[in-house]
Protein backbone atom coordinates (compact mmCIF):
# COMPACT_ATOMS: atom_id res chain seq x y z
CA UNK A 1 0.00 0.00 0.00
CA UNK A 2 1.40 3.35 -1.02
CA UNK A 3 1.84 6.10 1.48
CA UNK A 4 -0.24 9.15 0.84
CA UNK A 5 1.47 12.47 0.79
CA UNK A 6 -0.59 15.36 2.14
CA UNK A 7 -1.26 17.93 -0.55
CA UNK A 8 -1.08 21.58 0.53
CA UNK A 9 -4.33 23.26 -0.12
CA UNK A 10 -4.44 26.66 -1.69
CA UNK A 11 -6.85 28.87 0.11
CA UNK A 12 -8.00 32.41 -0.22
CA UNK A 13 -6.71 34.73 2.50
CA UNK A 14 -9.21 35.82 5.07
CA UNK A 15 -10.26 39.43 5.39
CA UNK A 16 -8.16 39.74 8.55
CA UNK A 17 -5.05 38.45 6.75
CA UNK A 18 -5.66 40.79 3.80
CA UNK A 19 -6.10 43.75 6.13
CA UNK A 20 -2.97 42.90 8.09
CA UNK A 21 -0.96 42.52 4.81
CA UNK A 22 -2.09 46.01 3.79
CA UNK A 23 -1.05 47.32 7.21
CA UNK A 24 2.30 45.57 6.89
CA UNK A 25 2.97 47.08 3.45
CA UNK A 26 1.82 50.53 4.57
CA UNK A 27 4.11 50.38 7.60
CA UNK A 28 7.18 49.26 5.66
CA UNK A 29 6.68 51.42 2.54
CA UNK A 30 8.66 54.51 3.60
CA UNK A 31 11.63 52.52 4.88
CA UNK A 32 11.58 50.35 1.75
CA UNK A 33 11.58 53.45 -0.46
CA UNK A 34 14.58 54.93 1.37
CA UNK A 35 16.41 51.62 1.10
CA UNK A 36 15.69 51.35 -2.62
CA UNK A 37 16.59 54.99 -3.26
CA UNK A 38 19.97 54.52 -1.59
CA UNK A 39 20.64 51.46 -3.71
CA UNK A 40 19.39 52.85 -7.00
CA UNK A 41 20.09 56.59 -6.58
CA UNK A 42 17.05 57.52 -8.63
CA UNK A 43 13.65 58.30 -7.22
CA UNK A 44 11.59 56.83 -10.07
CA UNK A 45 13.53 53.58 -10.13
CA UNK A 46 13.21 53.28 -6.36
CA UNK A 47 9.44 53.82 -6.53
CA UNK A 48 9.15 51.17 -9.24
CA UNK A 49 11.25 48.68 -7.28
CA UNK A 50 9.21 49.13 -4.10
CA UNK A 51 5.94 48.86 -6.00
CA UNK A 52 7.11 45.67 -7.73
CA UNK A 53 8.23 44.18 -4.42
CA UNK A 54 4.91 45.01 -2.77
CA UNK A 55 2.97 43.53 -5.67
CA UNK A 56 5.02 40.34 -5.51
CA UNK A 57 4.58 40.24 -1.74
CA UNK A 58 0.80 40.03 -2.16
CA UNK A 59 1.26 36.50 -3.48
CA UNK A 60 2.67 35.48 -0.08
CA UNK A 61 -0.16 36.82 2.09
CA UNK A 62 -1.08 33.27 3.08
CA UNK A 63 2.24 32.87 4.86
CA UNK A 64 2.53 33.55 8.58
CA UNK A 65 3.04 37.27 9.36
CA UNK A 66 6.35 36.48 11.09
CA UNK A 67 7.84 35.53 7.67
CA UNK A 68 6.67 38.66 5.88
CA UNK A 69 9.45 41.03 6.93
CA UNK A 70 12.47 38.97 5.82
CA UNK A 71 10.59 37.81 2.74
CA UNK A 72 9.74 41.38 1.71
CA UNK A 73 13.31 42.62 2.17
CA UNK A 74 14.59 39.66 0.17
CA UNK A 75 12.16 40.44 -2.67
CA UNK A 76 13.04 44.15 -2.62
CA UNK A 77 16.76 43.43 -2.59
CA UNK A 78 16.40 41.11 -5.58
CA UNK A 79 14.41 43.74 -7.43
CA UNK A 80 17.07 46.41 -6.74
CA UNK A 81 19.80 44.08 -8.02
CA UNK A 82 17.76 43.42 -11.17
CA UNK A 83 17.41 47.15 -11.86
CA UNK A 84 21.12 47.70 -11.25
CA UNK A 85 22.02 44.90 -13.66
CA UNK A 86 19.73 46.29 -16.34
CA UNK A 87 21.31 49.69 -15.88
CA UNK A 88 24.81 48.28 -16.28
CA UNK A 89 23.74 46.42 -19.41
CA UNK A 90 22.06 49.55 -20.81
CA UNK A 91 25.11 51.68 -20.05
CA UNK A 92 27.43 49.09 -21.53
CA UNK A 93 25.30 48.93 -24.67
CA UNK A 94 25.19 52.71 -25.04
CA UNK A 95 28.85 53.33 -24.31
CA UNK A 96 31.44 53.06 -27.08
CA UNK A 97 32.44 49.46 -27.57
CA UNK A 98 35.26 47.74 -29.34
CA UNK A 99 34.63 45.59 -32.37
CA UNK A 100 36.52 42.43 -33.30
CA UNK A 101 39.53 44.45 -34.48
CA UNK A 102 39.56 46.30 -31.17
CA UNK A 103 38.60 49.58 -32.84
CA UNK A 104 36.26 51.82 -30.90
CA UNK A 105 32.82 52.15 -32.44
CA UNK A 106 31.78 55.76 -32.92
CA UNK A 107 28.02 56.04 -32.43
CA UNK A 108 27.89 59.73 -33.34
CA UNK A 109 27.04 60.77 -36.86
CA UNK A 110 30.09 62.62 -38.07
CA UNK A 111 28.37 63.58 -41.31
CA UNK A 112 27.08 67.01 -42.10
CA UNK A 113 23.73 68.22 -40.86
CA UNK A 114 20.70 67.86 -43.19
CA UNK A 115 20.85 71.45 -44.47
CA UNK A 116 24.50 71.06 -45.42
CA UNK A 117 23.77 67.71 -47.10
CA UNK A 118 21.02 69.35 -49.12
CA UNK A 119 23.30 72.21 -50.15
CA UNK A 120 25.97 69.70 -51.13
CA UNK A 121 23.54 67.76 -53.30
CA UNK A 122 22.38 71.00 -54.93
CA UNK A 123 25.98 72.07 -55.61
CA UNK A 124 26.86 68.66 -57.03
CA UNK A 125 23.88 68.69 -59.38
CA UNK A 126 24.81 72.20 -60.56
CA UNK A 127 28.42 71.17 -61.16
CA UNK A 128 27.28 68.03 -63.01
CA UNK A 129 25.00 70.17 -65.20
CA UNK A 130 27.80 72.61 -65.91
CA UNK A 131 30.19 69.76 -66.82
CA UNK A 132 27.59 68.25 -69.16
CA UNK A 133 27.22 71.63 -70.88
CA UNK A 134 30.94 71.75 -71.74
CA UNK A 135 32.17 70.56 -75.13
CA UNK A 136 33.46 66.97 -75.03
CA UNK A 137 37.18 67.75 -75.26
CA UNK A 138 36.99 70.43 -72.54
CA UNK A 139 35.00 68.05 -70.28
CA UNK A 140 37.62 65.32 -70.82
CA UNK A 141 40.52 67.67 -70.10
CA UNK A 142 38.87 69.01 -66.93
CA UNK A 143 37.86 65.57 -65.68
CA UNK A 144 41.25 63.98 -66.27
CA UNK A 145 43.37 66.88 -64.97
CA UNK A 146 41.27 68.14 -62.07
CA UNK A 147 39.05 65.30 -60.93
CA UNK A 148 41.36 62.37 -61.73
CA UNK A 149 44.48 64.43 -60.93
CA UNK A 150 46.51 63.19 -63.90
CA UNK A 151 49.50 65.26 -65.00
CA UNK A 152 49.53 67.06 -68.37
CA UNK A 153 51.56 64.34 -70.11
CA UNK A 154 49.28 61.51 -68.97
CA UNK A 155 46.20 63.54 -69.87
CA UNK A 156 47.57 64.25 -73.35
CA UNK A 157 48.24 60.55 -73.90
CA UNK A 158 44.76 59.62 -72.63
CA UNK A 159 43.10 62.21 -74.90
CA UNK A 160 45.32 61.50 -77.87
CA UNK A 161 46.45 65.11 -78.34
CA UNK A 162 49.39 67.38 -77.52
CA UNK A 163 50.15 68.79 -74.10
CA UNK A 164 49.46 72.31 -75.40
CA UNK A 165 46.03 71.20 -76.57
CA UNK A 166 45.28 69.79 -73.09
CA UNK A 167 46.27 73.12 -71.50
CA UNK A 168 44.05 75.05 -73.94
CA UNK A 169 41.03 72.75 -73.38
CA UNK A 170 41.53 72.91 -69.61
CA UNK A 171 41.80 76.70 -69.60
CA UNK A 172 38.61 77.05 -71.64
CA UNK A 173 36.78 74.52 -69.45
CA UNK A 174 37.74 76.39 -66.26
CA UNK A 175 36.60 79.72 -67.72
CA UNK A 176 33.26 78.25 -68.83
CA UNK A 177 32.68 76.56 -65.45
CA UNK A 178 33.58 79.75 -63.62
CA UNK A 179 30.95 81.68 -65.62
CA UNK A 180 28.30 79.00 -65.09
CA UNK A 181 29.00 78.50 -61.38
CA UNK A 182 29.57 82.14 -60.39
CA UNK A 183 26.86 81.95 -57.69
CA UNK A 184 28.76 79.28 -55.71
CA UNK A 185 31.77 81.52 -55.08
Amino acid sequence: MAATVPVATIREPTTLEAASMEQFLAGIGTRAFRFAELGLRQRDDALDAVQDAMTKMLAYRGRPPGEWTPLFWSILRSRIIDVQRRRVFRLRWLSPQSDANDNTIDWADAGPDPARKHDGREAYSRIAEALRALPGRQREAFTLRVLEELDVTATARAMGCSEGSVKTHLSRARAALQRQLEEFR
